[in-house]
């Protein structure tokens, strides 16, 4: 291990890609510091969802049977449903072991992650420490600005510095890199109701004029994702929580003998959907991955496993050239050319989904509008399904974990 103010490389959060990457480095011998400003991963509503690319991984990495021991839930179908027409997506198709996606709570995953991390010499993980800045040399980052567990402001100077910090990255903003936003025209209320013995399993969406609902069995619960028009939060939690329930009650009456569980607008939580890229991840010292690159759509859940994959890049592309010592531009600008394709891939679909399918749900509800005939293309052509599943469950270019980590 390096001195206590120096690491090889620093990474600012500890997300789904942060925790990958300081996995992965740590077993590649680099001395590497994760910083995360909570005390633990406890926060709710954030994405849950592991696909089977991410499984794979796991499996790869030998944390597959540590993964089984966790508490999750097993998907291997989506239904959904836009004015009265029915897809099924199946991932039975899927190539390889995993032929579904699969349902944790993150805080489960990242403690598992952090856990496998802390087995590595070279790993160490600081909590209750955020990430408030970064040292520069020139133009060059060396380093960050970080504030302790007990409040005090210090310095950790880094041969590389990893911006995994969210959409609302210090880092990326420290660095004057700014996203191109692509607009997305609705936000999500997230809350819980009970799931009885007997109730559809899965995930399920209803799209209807002016409302929609999707559903997520987990278990004993449904994590329900109501999605609402942009900004339209003040307005809708006005109009009380009645109106919601009835409205919930209307499009999946299966629900309707429990909506009363929702006593208060204290339940709901909001989501602000944001979809963005930057043009460049990436500055002399500096790499942005995960949400802090990209910003996803929580539409097809895709977003920890883009992170991941983001994660698993960097690790096997920078690996042998930060046990070197330093890290060159070049070298950040291959891992973005790796996961350039598969970003822009999955947002054009995510922006496609917003303007077509989303679109009516945030609609007033005046008119009758009508499914977009590619739907129909799509419930008819069992190709086009499977294509779907493969999308969803390990989209483009999915990553395999470097074999210096593999266990």
């Amino acid at each position: 291990m390096t001195a206590g103010n120096e690491s090889t490389c620093v990474i600012a959060g500890g997300g789904p890609a942060g925790m990958m990457l300081g996995l992965l480095l740590a077993r590649a011998g680099v001395d590497v510091t994760v910083m995360e400003k909570h005390a633990d991963f406890l926060r709710d509503f954030r994405g849950d969802t592991v696909h089977a690319s991410t499984l794979r991984l796991l499996d790869e990495l030998g944390l597959g049977p540590r993964f089984d021991e966790l508490p999750h839930r097993l998907i291997d179908s989506v239904r959904f449903r836009v004015e009265g027409v029915e897809v099924d997506v199946d991932f039975g198709k899927l190539p390889g072991a995993h032929k579904n996606i699969a349902l944790v709570p993150q805080w489960d995953l990242l403690e598992m992650l952090a856990t496998a991390a802390d087995a590595e010499p070279s790993f160490r993980l600081l909590r209750n420490t955020e990430v408030v800045g970064a040292i520069r040399d020139g133009d060059r980052v060396v380093g960050v600005t970080y504030r302790d567990a007990d409040g005090q402001t210090r310095d950790m100077k880094a041969a590389l510095t990893v911006a995994c910090d969210g959409r609302s990255s210090t880092l990326r903003e420290a660095a004057g890199l700014v996203p191109r936003a692509f607009g997305a025209p609705m936000d999500v209320w997230w809350f819980r109701l009970p799931r009885h013995d007997g109730d559809p399993p899965g995930l399920a969406g209803v799209l209807n004029a002016g409302r929609a609902a999707i559903t997520i069995d987990r278990g004993d619960y449904y994590q329900i994702a109501y999605i609402i028009p942009k900004g339209s939060d003040a307005q809708r939690r006005a109009a009380g929580i009645r109106a919601l329930r009835s409205n919930l009650a209307s499009m999946v009456p299966s629900l309707a003998d429990r909506v009363d569980r929702l006593t208060s607008f204290d339940d709901v939580k909001l989501l602000d959907v944001q979809l963005n890229r930057l043009s460049r991840w990436y500055c002399d010292g500096l790499l942005c991955i995960g949400d802090a690159a990209h910003a996803m759509s929580p539409v097809g859940g895709v977003g920890i496993n883009l992170a991941v994959a983001d994660a698993v890049a960097a690790a096997r592309i920078l690996a042998r050239h930060l046990r070197a010592g330093r890290v060159s531009p070049r070298h950040l600008a291959h891992v973005q050319v790796r996961r350039w394709i598969p970003t822009v891939i999955l947002q054009a679909i995510q922006r496609t989904i917003h303007a077509n399918l989303i679109a009516i749900a945030v609609g007033d509800g005046d008119q009758t509008p009508h499914p977009p005939a590619a739907l129909k293309v799509v419930k008819n052509v069992p190709l086009l399904r499977r294509l779907a599943g493969y999308l969803v469950a390990m989209g483009p270019l999915p990553e395999h974990a470097p074999k210096y980590a593999r266990r």
